[in-house]
């Protein structure tokens, strides 16, 4: 309009002068527009059409017919698929400013992005129409390294946390995250890089929502995991149109609500940049997390036991209070009424323990630096002191040539037993330094040992040490802390307990225990030798032995050892118990629980044999290892499970979850050493899935079934697994550093609605050995304190990870103990 306007004015006037200025200035606008015009067909192919022609709710149409076709490929590609995942499964967990255009082409929105990130969009939110092909190559290294390597960041420096929960509060940033993960879905014609991230996104994505589902259901009390995602599949098809599910390549539903974190860790860890926006922000988070280290005060505990502290067996001041210690209540558990906040102090010149199997022949003298067993046992081959180490020749004051050859006269004198298949777990009390357990792991056997605290000094203590399951504790005047009829065997070598005694009473215990049909080994010394006293006992436990129609299997003795055994055999019906003459010792009433066994009294009495075909007990197990994921024939459909569905379907669903979140993530994802963990716990275990998915690994795991949860122990023993019944707020039944793994899944945010939290952290770094890692999946909120604990105790965090309001943290404890001290006037000598 303005060249026009020259142009008449200078007609009407007719300035023949100006004619030149005129020339100068058309020249001028022309040149002008033309360098418009070069600029705008050189920019064209970096504008898609598509933004400005095409209405939104076209481009919605056209991704969710790619959301629908990419996820019906890939579904054929994976095992399970329930369905199209809710829109918070899919929220990201990235927050870098450079991938928010990624992701509007999910979101069917385009007007805000910028023109140079647009193709960045548009493979994912189109099939190519507007794209030119020698992008698509360009496009993924530029974006994957540039995306995943902010997560790197974030992870390698644990303080990802509040990044992850701000992307989780931010209403547009649902597909961040999984940006490849859409590109993937959108280039269908790029056949290799599908391929290449399908597996990532399956188990990324399907697995945070049912940890998110199994979380909120658990609080409700309904657990239903897999049934909430069903629920709402309707729902999330719709969602999916609209590309908040265009990040997952199935609809495969996965357990964890960090597995995505796992995935992407694994596959980033050569990312050689990251951005200056993720590390301001890793600073910050630091800063700030540091200020919250301020609010804790750690300091030493200064109690007699030393390092040896065991809050629950060394309340010195209840123990004095005791009015008699004959049924050795004094070594029973006598718990402080608060929890202790304070930090355990390390031995002098403490080492990493030696790795597994080396460990079961010698450990580091200063780790348990106790003599007196040694010099009390030492004809025993029970321990040596070798110059720094203390060794383990495998001896035992029944077997002092060797555990394995005792093990095996066992097996000859009663083939039924049948070590690693028949029989696969089993308790043996008073074990010493527990080499029979040690080496029962030769045979497939798992063993559940125990004796008292100090009884021998440093027993159990030298077990863990040496890798092989132990825990203090008593046949006193409580019911042990495990359920009834789960052991297929238990032992007894030289155990120094008098069974006879009370109307049988502790041998009526073992009853309560032991598996109907299963054994009791008792190798001691009224079975073979004949002082009076030994004669005296023997003929008291053949009277006691028979009228609990206990059988006498075998009476055999070891001419290499010089011992004898005798093997005795539960019945496996009622039908002894009628017909005795006298009803002594009495049946239990109808009303005893013979699984009720937290802070219980003993009672002398005997439990009924099962004899209904689908009640527990009236059946053996599978042979192991089929038995390990064989769904317990007492498991009925007409029962609901821990999360909500039938039994049956809830222990395969959580053997299966297990199963993934371990193949999947941490054996790779979380930087793990599993050559380094020998010892590990699953601090709440619902149906054994975690322990039974380490199967392969040289590793045996102590499930805890917590008193508040759904008692689930037996389905874990009768999967040839063993645990124990525990409440976190008080101290756990083992010396310090005994673990080398800690795992809790939603347990911490339980424990807090009862206990200290503060004084539950104290416990986890009492039990856990340095170098150490603590794996904890659980609500948002409670993931950042504990992060924020561990951090004020000087560990390094490995992993911090949340999404949906769930969350994962890995971390490791460090050596660091505070120099103040805090003096416990109750474990004061």
């Amino acid at each position: 309009m303005a060249l026009g306007n020259y142009s008449r004015v200078d007609r009407v006037d007719n300035r023949r002068h100006n004619s030149s200025y005129c020339s100068t200035v058309t020249i001028v606008v022309f040149v002008g527009l033309c360098l418009i015009g070069v600029w705008m067909i050189t920019s064209s192919p970096v504008v898609p059409g598509q933004n400005v022609d095409v209405p939104a709710q076209e481009n919605k149409n056209e991704l969710k017919q790619q959301v629908t076709e990419s996820n019906e490929i890939n579904t054929k590609q994976f095992e399970d698929n329930p369905g199209d995942l809710p829109e918070d499964a899919t929220k990201g967990d990235n927050s870098m400013p450079e991938e928010k255009p990624d992701e509007k082409p999910d979101a069917s929105k385009g007007d805000n992005s910028m023109p140079e990130e647009k193709p960045d969009e548009k493979p994912d939110a189109s099939k190519g129409d507007n794209s030119m092909p020698e992008e698509k190559p360009e496009e993924k290294p530029e974006e994957k390294p540039e995306e995943k390597s902010n997560e790197e960041t974030k992870s390698d420096d644990g303080s990802n946390t509040e990044t992850q929960n701000e992307v989780n509060n931010t209403e547009d940033g649902g597909t961040k995250a999984d940006d490849s993960e859409g590109n993937e879905a959108g280039q269908r014609d790029s056949e290799e890089n599908s391929t290449e991230k399908k597996p990532d996104t399956d188990e990324t994505e399907t697995k945070s929502d049912e940890n998110a589902g199994e979380d909120k259901d658990r609080e409700t009390g309904n657990d239903q995991i897999d049934e909430k995602v069903d629920q709402k599949d309707d729902k999330e098809s719709d969602k999916s149109s609209d590309g908040q599910a265009n990040n997952q390549s199935s609809g495969e539903l996965l357990p964890s609500g960090a597995q995505s974190e796992l995935s992407n860790e694994t596959s980033t860890q050569s990312s050689s940049w990251s951005t200056q926006a993720a590390e301001s922000k890793n600073e910050k988070e630091t800063q700030q997390s540091s200020n919250q280290q301020k609010g804790y005060n750690w300091k030493l505990c200064n109690v007699t036991a030393g390092p040896d502290y065991i809050p629950c067996l060394d309340n010195l001041q209840a123990i004095r209070s005791l009015r008699s210690t004959k049924h050795y209540e004094h070594r029973e558990r006598h718990c402080p009424e608060e929890p202790p906040t304070c930090l355990v102090q390390l031995p002098e010149g403490y080492k990493r323990p030696i790795e597994w199997p080396t460990s079961r022949e010698k450990i580091w003298y200063h780790n348990v630096p106790h003599t007196q067993l040694a010099q009390y046992k030492g004809h025993q081959n029970w321990v040596k002191v070798t110059g720094e180490f203390l060794t383990f020749p495998g001896g035992g004051t029944q077997f002092q040539h060797g555990a394995l050859h005792y093990i095996d006269f066992l097996n000859e004198s009663v083939p039924d037993i049948a070590w690693g298949k028949r029989t696969r777990v089993i308790l043996d009390v008073g074990c010493g330094v527990a080499s029979f357990g040690g080496y029962l792991f030769d045979r497939d056997v798992l063993a559940m040992s125990f004796a008292p605290k100090d009884e021998h000094e440093a027993q159990i203590q030298f077990a863990l040490e040496r890798g092989i399951p132990a825990i203090s504790a008593v046949m006193g005047t409580k019911r042990l802390p495990f359920p009834g009829r789960v052991f297929d065997a238990v032992h007894c070598a030289r155990c120094r307990v008098p069974w006879h005694i009370e109307g049988g009473k502790l041998l009526l215990e073992l009853n309560r225990v032991l598996r109907p049909g299963g054994f009791f080994v008792w190798s001691a010394t009224p079975v073979y030798q004949k002082l009076d006293e030994d004669v005296e006992i023997w003929q008291a436990m053949n009277e006691l032995t028979k009228a609990m129609c206990w059988e006498l299997v075998s009476v055999n003795k070891d001419a290499l050892n010089g011992v004898g055994v005798a093997t005795y055999r539960k019945p496996t019906s009622n039908d002894c118990y009628e017909k005795r003459s006298k009803q002594e010792p009495p049946l239990c009433k109808a009303s005893d629980d013979p699984n009720a066994a937290w802070n219980l009294p003993l009672q002398a009495c005997m439990h009924k044999v099962p004899v209904d075909s689908l009640e527990r007990g009236s059946q053996w197990p599978e042979q192991w290892p089929a038995r390990l994921d064989k769904t317990p024939y007492w498991m009925l459909s007409s029962q609901v499970g821990v999360y909500g569905k039938p039994a049956p379907e809830d222990f395969t669903a959580d053997y299966e979850h297990w199963k993934r979140v371990v193949s999947n993530s941490y054996l790779n994802g979380i930087g793990l050493n599993w050559s380094s963990v020998r010892n590990a716990m699953d601090m709440r275990s619902v149906y054994g899935g975690f322990a039974a998915a380490l199967k392969e690994l040289n590793v045996w795991v102590m499930n805890v079934v917590t008193v508040d949860s759904p008692d689930t122990l037996p389905i874990i023993y009768e999967r040839g697994l063993f645990g124990i019944y525990h409440d976190w707020c008080e101290s756990f039944n083992t010396y310090p550093r005994s673990y080398d793994l800690l795992h809790a899944d939603h347990l911490f945010s339980k424990v807090k609605k009862r206990c200290n939290l503060v004084a539950v952290f104290a416990e986890v770094d009492r039990i856990l050995r340095p170098e150490g890692k603590l794996i904890v999946r659980d609500k948002i909120e409670i993931i950042n304190e504990l992060e924020n604990m561990a951090r004020s105790m000087q560990w390094e965090v490995s992993m911090t990870y949340s999404k949906d309001k769930e969350g994962l943290l890995c971390v490791q404890k460090s050596t660091w103990r505070p120099k103040e001290s805090e003096t416990i006037t109750y474990a004061i000598a």
